[in-house]
């Protein structure tokens, strides 16, 4: 957990998020780590099959407290079944999305961009971060090219956009998850194109010929975060055992 909080800091979190430790005992030697986007029981029973005492997640398992420990609800029941088998959970949520390096960074990777920087830059307590990243292409594509190659990086059946651009996309903002609030922030960046997870629908209107919207789904922009952990922890602690989750969390069905 150490080795997480140094790379993303818990104050580099939104004011409204609940990173870091979610369940159980830090202080519990790992048996091996098994690393995902979102945590529910199947994750858990994951986890308990492969021999992993801890369970860490992009998103976090609690965002607000529990009046009721039961099974009511699916949070509710993967509380108890962790406390159950002894299993440590810890998030890292926009903490990793605003580091340096972290969520925003890898999405710029899988596609290739050159010159990563934060758009939205902010500092906090001296730490350089922000929400969003900018970067270029290597070569410009044409609108249509643009979107099939996202659409290929990150194995989506489909993309939403707004109407296609009739000039050369090369420079690209990016905001995983929900990040249409950034839009206007890659406007004025001088983004040709803009990625996110989801977007909200009236906001697709007046961008026409502006830049190109490319939103993407939410599990699909974060799925490669997993791998970040699994990087910083093996750097860290390489006799621990890391392992990328294998049960899909994504609720959304494209049908």
């Amino acid at each position: 957990m150490c080795a997480l909080e140094q790379f993303a800091p818990l104050p580099l979190q939104e004011s409204w998020d609940n990173a870091g430790l979610q369940v159980g005992l830090t202080e519990v030697e790992v048996s091996g780590a098994l690393l995902c986007l979102d945590v529910n029981e199947k994750i858990l029973d994951e986890a308990i099959r492969k021999g992993c005492n801890l369970v860490v997640s992009h998103h976090p398992l609690l965002f607000r407290g529990l009046k009721t420990i039961s099974d009511q609800t699916d949070v509710q029941r993967t509380v108890r079944k962790a406390i159950k088998h002894d299993l440590c959970v810890i998030s890292m949520h926009t903490n990793m999305d605003n580091a340096k390096g972290g969520v925003n960074y890898r999405i710029a990777q899988k596609l290739g961009l050159q010159n990563i920087t934060f758009f939205s830059e902010k500092r906090v307590d001296g730490l350089e971060a922000g929400s969003g990243v900018i970067g270029e292409l290597p070569e410009s594509l044409a609108a249509d090219d643009f979107v099939i190659a996202v659409k290929k990086a990150f194995s989506v059946e489909c993309a939403m956009c707004n109407e296609l651009l009739r000039r050369p996309v090369r420079k690209v903002a990016i905001c995983g998850g929900a990040g249409d609030f950034l839009l206007d922030d890659a406007l004025r960046a001088g983004a040709d194109a803009f990625i996110t997870g989801e977007m909200h629908y009236h906001q697709y209107f007046g961008y026409e010929q502006q830049i190109q919207i490319c939103v993407i789904g939410h599990y699909q922009s974060e799925q490669f975060t997993a791998e970040i952990f699994q990087e910083i922890i093996q750097q860290a602690c390489p006799g621990v055992k890391t392992l990328i989750a294998e049960t899909c969390t994504n609720p959304i069905l494209y049908l």
